[in-house]
């Protein structure tokens, strides 16, 4: 019981196993109830399952603000609902990557769901390593604000315009480097070539190679949401926790989303807005620890900002986009 109390990131043990158990919790029922049977997912059961998704996660801020206190609250569900609108353009990401490898929706959530394990993994790693170069280097919350503003500022200006899967460096590479089926075979990620009629050994399927497109397009945009996320807050539960609440609502929203994504085209001005907001913000905080500056953006201001800013860009998509 004493190994339970330990302090491990400011936190005793038995809450990181209580988040790790309710996601487990959360995938299997996914998983094993609600998607035993591999059918194709209907915008209706999209919103509906998303919806179960977002209760979930601001449930645990409630928990969060409860045990940690209303500051502690606030930044959780900053971080949460800036993640979950930066990687929007994941999703966009994600219906060009299906689109071009020619996966049927029936297979599409199977590819999402197991890309999710590899998720939990990717940010633990990433998000360690940020809270480890925090806690030792106060000045690269400078660098992470600075980052945060350029990408904002590029965003607005980016052309919008979709590549070819085949112009993905990372796509040639695979389609190189592996021994792939020439179509899918069921819902299998990998099969022996022996049962198909092809050479002996293991070959992988192209939906196996979807999957690894999908982990890759996670990592890339982690680079922008990660760095976000600890310009919010630098506790690393908080910034662990609404990142994978937020992914999880996310793809379960995924079939819902690339249904519509023309509609939130406008959304990427809004986006770029939150981030030089949150760039500006880690860079006044870390300017007032060091008695810099008098004054800094608390908790309830930032979270007010950054809901106004992607319900402005939400609103202004829809009204822009409604014919």
């Amino acid at each position: 019981m004493e190994a339970l109390t330990t302090l491990w990131a400011g936190y005793p043990l038995w809450v990181w196993l209580m988040f790790m158990v309710l996601v487990l919790v959360l995938l299997a029922f996914d998983l094993g109830v609600l998607h035993k049977d591999q059918h194709e997912i209907s915008v209706s059961e999209s919103l509906k399952l998303s919806a179960f998704y977002i209760a979930a996660g601001l449930a645990f801020g409630g928990w969060v603000a409860w045990y940690r206190g209303a500051d502690a609250g606030m930044q959780y569900l900053t971080g949460y609902l800036v993640e979950k609108s930066l990687s929007m353009d994941n999703i966009f990401v994600m219906a060009l990557i299906f689109g071009g490898m020619g996966i049927p929706r029936a297979l599409q959530h199977r590819v999402l769901f197991w890309g999710i394990l590899g998720v939990i993994v990717m940010r633990a790693v990433m998000i360690g390593l940020g809270a480890f170069l925090v806690a030792k280097f106060q000045w690269v919350l400078l660098l992470f604000g600075l980052f945060l503003i350029v990408t904002g500022v590029k965003m607005l200006f980016a052309d919008d315009t979709p590549r070819p899967l085949e112009e993905n460096r990372v796509y040639r590479f695979l389609r190189g480097h592996l021994r792939l089926t020439p179509t899918l075979v069921g819902k299998a990620f990998v099969v022996r070539g022996e049962a198909h009629g092809l050479a002996p050994g293991w070959w992988a399927t192209p939906l196996f190679l979807t999957l690894i497109l999908v982990e890759t397009a996670d990592l890339v945009f982690a680079v922008d949401s990660i760095p976000a996320i600890f310009a919010i807050t630098q506790d690393p539960f908080l910034v662990y926790t609404s990142n994978i609440f937020a992914i999880l609502g996310l793809r379960a929203l995924y079939f819902a989303l690339s249904a519509m994504v023309e509609r939130f085209h406008y959304l990427k001005y809004a986006l770029s807005l939150v981030l030089v907001f949150i760039g500006t913000k880690v860079g006044l905080t870390y300017l007032h620890d060091q008695q810099w500056v008098g004054f800094h953006i608390t908790p309830p201001v930032s979270l007010t900002v950054t809901l106004g800013l992607l319900a402005g860009g939400v609103l202004y998509s829809l009204h822009r986009t409604k014919h």
